[in-house]
């Protein structure tokens, strides 16, 4: 056994190796699956237990140093590939021009939101997209009966009842309040989940941003200048805005936010349904058992929470009328998008 291994060792040694030609019939010869390395450790298998660990070391020893060599030599052929492809490059060839790319618009509008409430001092708080019943409803009001819990309208993960891809991030709004004691000023943006038909006005999967305010002496009057003050920023000072009474589980009293449409100018299309106004989201005053089922002093603190989804604010700020095209990647609508 010694002998063959000296052997082996002997030829690998006086291999010759000019280039990767030869490294590959090297790597045949000593390294690959029929190669005598391998029929080495076939051999090792008759040799008596007692001289399994002399053999077994020198066997080792053999297998470290021709692969060590193939490696190095390698890299060193490989690394001479490149410097002569390098080499061969005509400099004098005309300079491709770099093809700068575009974000996405739905980017572009989430992080000119983040700065406006940023400098109204709210914070980015961010949580699961696979929630539990508690945060994603019950926490919110939601009774037992209400048609969100349905499966027409919320995808169960695994047909659990108790486990759902979130329909809004005012589950975020309980975590935050859980874990937090007022003042709390947060935002809280990410992907929402509903069992809708995909439309041109709808889709199964979009994009929210809401906010929360809980401090002593919240007013819905602060709750309205919030929205004012960061409509105006995002749209400039000509837009109009209007509040509707409507109820949601979570907040009492409730309103709608209505801003006119910048597509139509007021004037009547598809995406207002020809009526000048087109809804952006959501308020109201929290509920105190909100505030209850997070363990705040409903006596001592108010406050107010909105929602909007992005889609339909890049929606009229950008005028698209099909909220599908941020979803299908055509490259003629993102590059639109450039430099923004």
């Amino acid at each position: 056994m010694l002998e063959t291994i000296q052997s082996i060792r002997t030829e690998s040694e006086v291999f010759k190796i000019d280039n990767l030609e030869d490294l590959d019939k090297y790597r045949i010869r000593f390294l690959s699956r029929n190669g005598l390395l391998n029929e080495l450790f076939e051999a090792f298998k008759t040799v008596p237990s007692e001289q399994k660990k002399q053999f077994g070391q020198v066997i080792n020893q053999l297998k470290n140093d021709l692969q060590g060599r193939f490696d190095t030599l390698k890299f060193k052929f490989e690394g001479q590939g490149q410097a002569d492809a390098q080499e061969a490059l005509d400099f004098s060839l005309p300079v491709v021009p770099d093809m700068v790319g575009s974000r996405h618009p739905l980017t572009i509008v989430r992080e000119r939101m983040f700065q406006i409430f940023e400098r109204m001092g709210f914070n980015l708080s961010e949580g699961p997209e696979i929630e539990d019943d508690w945060h994603n409803f019950t926490a919110l009001n939601f009774p037992l009966n209400h048609p969100a819990r349905e499966m027409q309208d919320t995808f169960f993960v695994e047909k659990n009842p108790d486990v759902v891809l979130r329909t809004h991030t005012s589950s975020v709004q309980i975590r935050v309040m859980e874990q937090q004691k007022p003042p709390i000023r947060t935002i809280s943006p990410g992907r929402v989940y509903r069992n809708e038909a995909i439309s041109a006005r709808a889709h199964c999967m979009f994009h929210q941003i809401e906010g929360l305010y809980v401090d002593k002496n919240v007013s819905f009057a602060d709750l309205k200048q919030t929205l004012f003050h960061f409509v105006r920023e995002l749209f400039g000072p000509e837009i109009q805005v209007r509040f509707r009474p409507s109820f949601f589980p979570f907040t009492e009293p409730s309103a709608e936010i209505d801003i006119s449409c910048l597509i139509c100018k007021g004037k009547g299309c598809n995406v207002c349904k020809h009526s000048g106004w087109v809804e952006i989201g959501g308020a109201g005053m929290l509920d105190p058992d909100i505030l209850k089922n997070c363990k705040i002093d409903n006596e001592e603190y108010s406050g107010f929470a909105f929602g909007m989804g992005i889609e339909r604010i890049a929606m009229l700020k950008y005028q698209v009328r099909d909220l599908r095209l941020y979803t299908e990647n055509d490259i003629r609508f993102l590059s639109q998008f450039r430099g923004l």
